[in-house]
């Protein structure tokens, strides 16, 4: 058993390893003037340590507005997709109706298709409501996650019978009873997808590239481009400076939810 979990422990920490490397190495650059990036010599520490590419990335790359686009469009993505998810969660759960079998079928299967596969769809329904461009062509098309309705479903699930009834014998509306008696109990899921949507709609590249042409409109992945040549990028400190800022929220926002999130993704399963 000794041996089994050295083993184990061995594996993770490699594991780990190789998953930090990357953005130690981003954070290594970000300090680093031009003269020590390209050099044949791999220094993880650099000799000189350079607070340029900082300044550089909120001056030349205006990195503080692609974050101010980021938080406007993965906040409202998240408001609305909680006003949707969290009732067809529900209905889903706990009400018997005769296609419930067939929506949650079409739940699952919105599951596997692609973005990429109803992109050009959306890009044309978008040019016709003259939306592209805008930071609403960002927010519109993600107002509902398959995902996300499949998570709370799966928690709903776990919530007994006898605190729905309890709440309609004291008079409690169904409004009511959804959100503030059945929704404090599947905060761990709220927070576990809260992550997912956040992470996902922040570090999207595909769709801000396709419907966004103003830089001033471009998200945090699509401003990181700014510093790329013809070449494949000549400004790497600033360009690393700007993906550290870029990924300090996303650090903050899952350490203060971690807790929530572990118990949101291991409790999905139960019924």
């Amino acid at each position: 058993m000794r041996f089994r979990t050295v083993l184990l422990n061995g594996i993770l920490a490699l594991g780990a390893v190789v998953i930090l490397t990357p953005f130690v190495w981003m954070l290594s650059l970000s300090f680093k003037p031009e003269s020590e990036i390209y050099t044949p010599f791999i220094r993880l520490l650099p000799e000189v340590w350079d607070f340029a590419n900082y300044a550089e990335a909120f001056s030349t790359g205006e990195v503080g507005t692609f974050i101010r686009n980021g938080v406007i469009v993965t906040l409202s993505v998240l408001a609305l997709q909680f006003c949707t998810i969290i009732p067809a969660a529900y209905v889903l759960a706990r009400k018997r109706f005769r296609l419930q079998g067939l929506c949650f079928a079409i739940v699952l299967a919105a599951l596997i298709i692609p973005q990429h596969v109803v992109a050009i769809p959306l890009f044309m329904a978008a040019g016709k409501l003259n939306l592209l461009n805008t930071l609403p062509v960002l927010i519109i098309p993600f107002v509902t996650s398959a995902l996300g309705i499949f998570l709370l479903r799966q928690h709903f699930k776990t919530i007994p019978q006898d605190i729905i009834d309890a709440a309609r014998i004291d008079g409690a509306g169904e409004i009511y009873t959804l959100w503030r008696i059945l929704v404090p109990q599947i905060l761990p899921a709220l927070a576990a997808f809260s992550i997912f949507s956040i992470v996902y709609h922040w570090n999207d590249f595909f769709w801000p590239l396709l419907v966004i042409s103003d830089m001033d409109l471009a998200t945090p992945p699509l401003g990181i481009s700014l510093f790329a040549s013809d070449e494949g990028g000549n400004d790497v400190g600033p360009m690393m400076a700007s993906a550290t800022i870029i990924v300090l929220p996303l650090m903050a926002a899952f350490l203060a939810a971690r807790k929530r999130f572990i118990q949101g993704v291991t409790m999905s399963g139960m019924k």
